[in-house]
C-alpha cells in the first residue's frame, strides 16, 4: 500500500535558515518522512515576488537546499527538488487562477497586510497570485497533509477550496489536502524581543540565531538574550516572554518536557540556565553547520542531487497536469 503524501517548502530569502525554521520546520518534516511520501521544495518562484539580486538568489536557493539535508531531509528517502525546476507548478498555477475569484483573492490575510504596509503601487500582481501558486505547489502531487504554520493556514483553505470547486466542476480530479499546523511550542521568538517572532527579515541580527551561524557566535546570542529581573527559571509566557522563548529552544533541541528543565535549573539562576541552552545549541547545529558547508563545497554534486529530485518531482507533477489539461480542454 503505498503511503500517504505530504507536501511542504520555504522560501530561499536569506544566506541562512534560522532557529525557528529548524524547529518549526525541519525537526517535523525529518519525522515525518519515514511515515508519509514527502515533496519538499526550495520555492525560488516565490521569492521572486521580493526585489532580488539574480546571483545572490542562486546561492541562497543553494544554501537553502543544502541547510534541508544537512538537517535530516534525505533526497532519497524525500524528493528534495528547486520549485522552478519543475514547470508543472506555474503552469498549474494558470489554470487555477482562472477558477479564483478577485475577491476571494483579495481577502488573503497576507496580501492585505503588506499591500496596505507598502502601498497598491508597490505591491506586485506576484504577491496577489502568490496563494494561488502555493495551491499549485500543493496540489500538483496530489497532497494529504501540508506542515505549515497558523499563518499559512488561510491558504491551504484556498488550496482545498480551488481542489473541491475544480473537483465539481471537472470531476474527480485533486485529493483535498489536510493542514497540519505546527504545534504552538514550536513557535520560536526573537531573543531580543521576545514578543516578536524570530524572522530572517529582523532588523538586528542579535535576536537571531542562523543555522550557519559559527558555534561561538550562537553561543553569545543566547548568553545576551533578554530575561527579566525576577531570576527564575519558569515558563510563563505572558509574564516571562524571554525566559519562555529559551524554555521551548531547550525543550525542542534536547526532546525533553519544559517541567524537567525547569527543575533542573530551579534556583540555580539565568547564566547557568543560559549556558546549558548555549551548550545544547552548539551541540546540535555544530553537525548540521558542517555537514551544510561540505555541501556548498560541491556546488556540482548539490546541482545533480537536485536535478534529479527535480526529475522524479517532474514525474509526478505531469501526470497531475496531464490530467488538468484533459479536462479542461487544453491540446496536450
Amino acid at each position: 500500500m503505498s503511503r500517504p503524501r505530504l507536501y511542504s517548502g520555504m522560501q530561499p530569502s536569506a544566506d541562512s535558515l534560522q532557529i525557528g525554521n529548524y524547529i518549526g520546520a525541519l525537526i517535523q518534516w525529518r519525522d515525518l518522512q519515514e511515515a508519509y511520501e514527502a515533496f519538499f521544495s526550495v520555492v525560488d518562484l516565490h521569492a521572486l515576488t521580493q526585489p532580488n539580486d539574480p546571483e545572490e538568489l542562486r546561492q541562497q536557493t543553494r544554501r537553502t537546499a543544502a541547510q534541508y539535508i544537512a538537517a535530516g531531509i534525505e533526497p532519497s528517502k524525500s524528493t528534495l527538488y528547486v520549485q522552478s525546476q519543475v514547470p508543472a507548478h506555474a503552469q498549474l498555477q494558470w489554470v487555477l487562477s482562472t477558477m479564483t475569484g478577485f475577491g476571494e483573492a483579495s481577502r488573503m490575510t497576507q496580501f492585505k497586510d503588506k499591500s496596505h504596509r507598502y502601498g497598491a503601487d508597490k505591491t506586485n500582481v506576484g504577491l496577489f497570485t502568490y496563494p494561488i501558486l502555493m495551491a499549485a505547489d500543493i496540489l500538483l502531487y496530489q497532497t494529504d497533509i501540508v506542515p505549515v504554520g497558523d499563518d499559512q493556514k488561510q491558504h491551504v483553505e484556498l488550496t482545498r477550496d480551488l481542489a473541491e470547486r475544480f473537483n465539481g466542476r471537472y470531476g474527480e480530479t485533486f485529493r483535498i489536502p489536510m493542514p497540519v499546523i505546527q504545534r504552538d511550542t514550536a513557535r520560536i521568538y526573537d531573543l531580543q524581543n521576545p514578543l516578536a517572532k524570530m524572522s530572517k527579515s529582523a532588523e538586528s541580527d542579535a535576536g537571531v540565531v542562523w543555522m550557519l551561524d559559527d558555534p561561538s557566535v550562537s553561543a553569545k546570542k543566547i548568553m545576551r538574550a533578554v530575561t527579566d529581573s525576577e531570576g527564575s527559571v519558569r515558563f510563563d509566557k505572558e509574564n516571562k516572554p524571554g525566559v519562555s522563548n529559551l524554555l521551548v529552544i531547550y525543550a525542542a533541541l534536547t526532546g525533553r518536557q519544559i517541567p524537567s528543565i525547569e527543575d533542573e535549573y530551579a534556583g540555580r539562576g539565568y547564566g547557568d540556565f543560559k549556558k546549558g541552552l548555549a551548550e545544547v545549541v552548539v551541540e546540535e547545529f555544530g553537525p548540521v553547520r558542517a555537514r551544510a558547508l561540505e555541501l556548498l563545497d560541491d556546488p556540482a554534486e548539490l546541482d545533480r542531487i537536485l536535478a534529479s529530485n527535480a526529475a522524479r518531482a517532474s514525474e509526478v507533477a505531469e501526470k497531475t497536469l496531464d490530467d488538468v489539461y484533459a479536462k479542461v480542454g487544453l491540446l496536450r
